[in-house]
């Protein structure tokens, strides 16, 4: 409005900033001194105007409240949109010609934009006219419009709170929290704890619904509807909080139904703006490298045992070389370096290969076998499981602090001599590297002890060297799985580390954890070399995309976001569930993502568009394990509620429909039933499912601690 403007540009005068002052100016088509004179009358009176004044001298263009916005929820991609406070650590803003850091906003400066003065005995009146407005419109404004009702009842009641109107506050929320959609029913529970202004001032949760504008999709007609309905009731309440704690994110075109609504709601903040999803993501594999796979004499033997010709030979050399071309949507293969492969390296991944030629080719016709590792008498409490590539090792972190390592093979787990032993050894013998080993250590079971909390997370390196685990001790300890002893302590988070995982090319690794981000470190680094900040609420998994380019985060604010490993910046956000997620899984082709979390949903998500492509329900508790087959056929879900469940993944991702309209859009059309989808359940008795594995002949492993509740 035009007082808000005044008090902006007097400000931006009183700041020589003369620059920003001609922007905005030209902007708002006010050219001259023509507002000079109305200045000192408007100062005083303004309500918004104490929310200028409030922000720290260098933080004003930092807030993401350039005065253009509040004039107008403006659409995506228009110059002027307003930025969510929390992103990158520094951006470019072009409108004013300088670096804006953003910082955690003072907290007084962002409370001090509830200062208003509107009658607090008419909330309820306003709140419930809107109501009946949007209940009485027609049906396909209805479903839009309603998505209004949350990021309005908590603003509202949270400016009550603040202005200290404490028994209208109670009443206001004691009549209307019974509408709200019921997955909001975890942040209403916090909201009703809020009753006095003193409790806005720690509160996170509060802090973050204040700072980052709730998104909301609409669609033009229905935003026109809601704006006349809102000027012609002169119901300046409402609206000035639609402009200042909103971000209406307008498309052109039909408007959406309820159920492609309901499908992507939910989440701590909206949905996520189309801007988020619009950046190009090199989803494709990188080109594996080219050596010849020979034919070993122990296969020779094998083969004339069984009295078979040796026919198999040139079909295990075109397995060696089968990505001779490089795919279109893959990264440049030096995009960001990689370790170099080593002896070890290329034996195994011939070994891989060779194991590949037999490999089951798994279907609806051919379900996979599944092969149940129960943790029995587990009073330490399980908390992390991690198999290796190869399937030969399982490791158990646990809530008493302690890492298990067992052999799941004949093979049982030693260490390497001491270094006086290791001097005596003949270092050009043939089998060096068994002699190097010391046989009086060998057991099926190795505890590492180190961490002083209950450990969330472990991974193994993909050439079983090392092992990662992360703890409630802030703290990620790389382990040598030579030595069985503790190699480094990566310090950097502060707080609980609930997850963490090697890259597919081992060297790197990511951790997320109760600080709200997650970190890439490197394991020659004690520093992180990456900070990915973003999330509203804790990172509870992590999980690098196949190519090692981009890494996955799931979080309490029930959003998962893809970031760029190259540069840090999140190139994806995706809505829609209505808990924290809890587990994530990349088809191996790395078109698509694989979501699950404790509504019991797992959620299919198609990366190169940037949209929802299904929806799979049949679980009642938590998700905490999902895993796609070696060739991406079948998608193996484990729960909370003692099952394991396996989905057709080449039909649920056939004939997407991922036009340029629904991209633009967000207008998705799941299935109905996704039961068609569903292939098979399989319950244990009393074990809840916290990991999945593919073994390299397509063989399912699962694991759990059996629990006697």
């Amino acid at each position: 409005d035009r007082q808000t403007l005044v008090a902006v540009l007097q400000f931006l005068r009183r700041s020589n900033l003369r620059e920003s002052e001609e922007i905005l100016r030209r902007e708002a088509r006010l050219l001259g001194d023509d507002l000079a004179g109305n200045v000192a009358t408007v100062a005083t009176s303004s309500p918004g105007v104490a929310a200028v004044a409030a922000v720290p001298p260098g933080k004003g263009e930092a807030r993401g409240d350039s005065p253009s916005s509040r004039r107008e929820p403006r659409e995506a991609g228009s110059p002027c949109a307003a930025r969510s406070l929390r992103g990158s650590p520094l951006c470019w803003d072009t409108r004013v010609g300088a670096v804006v850091v953003e910082d955690q906003p003072d907290v007084s400066a962002v409370l001090s934009a509830y200062n208003q003065q509107g009658d607090p005995t008419l909330y309820e009146e306003y709140y419930s006219g809107l109501k009946h407005f949007i209940e009485c419109s027609l049906d396909c404004h209805r479903a839009e419009l309603s998505q209004l009702f949350y990021p309005l009842f908590v603003h509202m009641y949270l400016e009550l709170v603040y202005n200290q109107h404490e028994s209208e506050a109670k009443s206001f929320f004691e009549r209307f929290h019974g509408d709200q959609e019921c997955y909001y029913q975890d942040d209403l529970r916090v909201l009703s704890s809020l009753t006095k202004k003193e409790h806005m001032k720690g509160n996170e949760t509060m802090l973050d619904f204040r700072t980052s504008k709730f998104v909301l999709r609409i669609s033009r007609d229905s935003y026109q509807l809601l704006k006349r309905h809102l000027q012609e009731k002169q119901n300046n309440q409402i609206w000035n909080i639609v402009q200042e704690h909103l971000y209406i994110d307008i498309f052109d075109g039909m408007p959406r139904s309820k159920q492609q609504i309901d499908a992507m709601v939910g989440s701590l903040a909206g949905e996520a703006k189309r801007e988020a999803n619009k950046a190009k993501v090199f989803f494709g594999l990188l080109k594996e490298p080219e050596f010849d796979v020979p034919l070993d004499d122990e296969d020779e033997e094998g083969e004339n045992e069984e009295g078979k010709p040796k026919k198999k030979k040139p079909k295990k050399d075109n397995v060696g070389s089968k990505s001779k071309k490089q795919d279109p949507n893959a990264p440049p293969q030096n995009r960001i370096p990689l370790p170099e492969l080593k002896d070890s390296d290329k034996l195994d991944k011939v070994m891989n290969m060779k194991e590949a030629a037999r490999r089951v080719r798994l279907g609806p016709e051919c379900l996979p076998s599944i092969c149940f590792y129960t943790f029995l008498n587990a009073y330490q409490g399980l908390t992390a499981v991690d198999i290796t590539d190869d399937s030969s090792m399982i490791v158990g972190g646990f809530a008493d602090s302690t890492v298990r390592v067992w052999s799941v093979t004949p093979k049982k787990l030693r260490s390497v001599k001491t270094a006086a032993d290791l001097s005596l050894i003949d270092k050009e013998s043939d089998d060096v590297l068994e002699r190097i080993m010391d046989e009086k250590t060998a057991s099926e079971l190795k505890i590492l002890y180190g961490h002083s909390g209950p450990v969330y997370g472990t991974s193994f390196s993909p050439d079983r060297n090392y092992l990662l685990s992360c703890s409630e001790d802030g703290t990620v300890r790389l382990w040598s799985l030579q030595t069985f002893t503790c190699l480094v302590g990566y310090k950097g988070h502060n707080y609980p580390v609930w997850d963490t995982q090697f890259s597919p090319y081992g060297y790197y690794f990511v951790s997320g954890g109760h600080d709200r981000v997650a970190r890439l470190w490197a394991t020659d680094h004690y520093q992180p070399l990456r900070i990915f900040a973003g999330h509203l609420a804790d990172v509870t998994c992590t999980r690098f995309h196949p190519n090692s380019n981009y890494i996955a985060t799931g979080s309490a604010d029930r959003t998962i976001r893809l970031w760029d490993v190259l540069n840090g910046n999140c190139v994806r956000i995706f809505t829609g569930h209505k808990g924290p997620i809890h587990s994530l899984a990349f088809s191996p082709n790395g078109r698509f993502l694989a979501t699950g979390a404790t509504d019991g949903r797992v959620l299919l998500w198609d990366i190169g568009h940037g949209l929802m492509v299904g929806e799979l329900k049949g679980h009642t508790d938590t998700i905490y394990a999902l895993r796609f087959s070696r060739d991406g056929e079948i998608l193996a879900s484990g729960s909370m509620d003692n099952t394991v469940r396996l989905w057709d993944a080449v039909k649920a991702f056939e004939d997407l429909e991922t036009d340029d309209f629904t991209t633009a859009t967000g207008h998705i059309n799941l299935p109905e039933n996704s039961q068609d989808l569903l292939l098979g359940t399989y319950m244990t008795k009393s074990t809840p499912v916290v990991h999945l594995h593919f073994t390299r002949r397509n063989l399912l492993l699962a694991a759990g601690a059996y629990s006697s509740q």
